[in-house]
């Protein structure tokens, strides 16, 4: 529903994983070309996030170039922005409707920088009042924008053969290894299953993935 509001042709769909097990994961329509992760910001999470950063930082990756990243500056909008994630680098599957809003807003901001993408989707409302439905739909009820929450989005996707972890909460793009087009789903849960592992008192994570309908 959200896709088609968006302007994208529903050869596209998100689907549910219901579990982390390889039977569990074969249910899922392949090919899959992006994962989203809903998964709680504890005290747990923010000390290794900030590790992680000063150790990329010390160390360097390799982050190609063509990898479409943006940061979040509006609250709550992480959905939203995760969606955008997973559409923007799987785009040249992707059937756009030729007066689709989200595929005016890829073209207009493929040469920014993530800072300017963030501040071009502030003021880009065709996308901004869809905003959050996507990733609730059926679900729950979007959280308003001033409220405080605790659950975040993020998305994986496959970019020329690497798995990369985009959250514009984060300064850059995290290069999780190398992936395949068939590997993917499960190098993508490996990466949603070190999150669950490092907070394993936490219950509530959930993965969507965008498959092949």
């Amino acid at each position: 529903q959200f896709l088609k509001q968006l302007g994208i042709h529903p050869n596209w769909q998100f689907v549910d994983v219901y579990g982390m097990e390889p039977e569990l994961l074969s249910m899922v329509p392949r090919p899959v070309c992006a994962v989203l992760l809903l998964f709680p910001i504890t005290e747990k999470y923010e000390t290794f996030r900030t590790e992680e950063e000063e150790r990329i930082k010390a160390k360097g990756q390799d982050v190609k170039s063509s990898v479409y990243f943006m940061k979040q500056t509006i609250n709550n909008a992480c959905g939203t922005i995760g969606l955008i994630h997973a559409i923007a680098n799987n785009r040249d599957k992707m059937n756009f409707e030729t007066n689709s809003s989200l595929k005016k807003f890829l073209e207009d901001s493929l040469s920014m920088t993530p800072e300017e993408r963030a501040k071009y989707l502030e003021t880009y409302e065709a996308i901004r009042v869809t905003h959050e439905s996507s990733a609730h739909e059926g679900q729950t009820e979007a959280p308003s924008i001033d409220e405080k929450v605790d659950l975040h989005f993020i998305a994986l996707v496959n970019v020329g053969g690497h798995l990369y972890e985009l959250d514009g909460r984060k300064p850059f793009p995290i290069n999780h290894g190398e992936t395949s087009d068939d590997s993917f789903l499960e190098d993508a849960i490996e990466v949603c299953k070190k999150f669950m592992e490092r907070d394993p008192e936490e219950l509530r994570f959930n993965a969507i993935a965008l498959s092949a309908a």
